[in-house]
């Protein structure tokens, strides 16, 4: 979410609504918060069928995430809905590819790394078009 608020100018002129974890942080008007899937991981059942509710309440044309494993649900249930997704691997992932990234890399649409390095770890879907954050 962090790195999703640095792009901030980028989405800030379209009508848009998070989903992301419980916070102690200052968060948008439009949030719908959920627990921590590290720390609670069989709750990624009920939580999938949250979101694609949630999803099929907002109607987005697009589900965008920047890392957390909150995307697994949410691209789960975006892609059964035939919602289109962007992925964006995490500005601190150089050689290494995240777990959640390997989890969604095959239900993104549109998959970006921050560092070319990391191009050779994904298949052909994979993007690199400069560093984004």
């Amino acid at each position: 979410m962090t790195e999703l608020l640095e792009l901030k100018s980028v989405w800030s002129t379209h009508e848009v609504f998070f989903i992301t974890y419980f916070s102690k942080r200052e968060l948008p008007a439009r949030a719908y918060t959920y627990s921590n899937l590290t720390k609670y991981p069989l709750k990624v059942v009920p939580m999938f069928f949250s979101v694609a509710k949630v999803l099929r309440k907002e109607r987005p044309e697009w589900v965008i995430s920047d890392g957390a494993e909150i995307a697994i649900p949410v691209f789960a249930a975006a892609r059964l809905l035939g919602i289109k997704t962007m992925y964006i691997e995490s500005v601190c992932r150089v050689n290494t590819p995240s777990f959640t990234g390997r989890v969604v890399y095959p239900l993104s649409d549109v998959f970006l790394v921050q560092w070319p390095e990391l191009l050779a770890r994904f298949g052909s879907k994979a993007r690199y078009e400069g560093g984004l954050i």
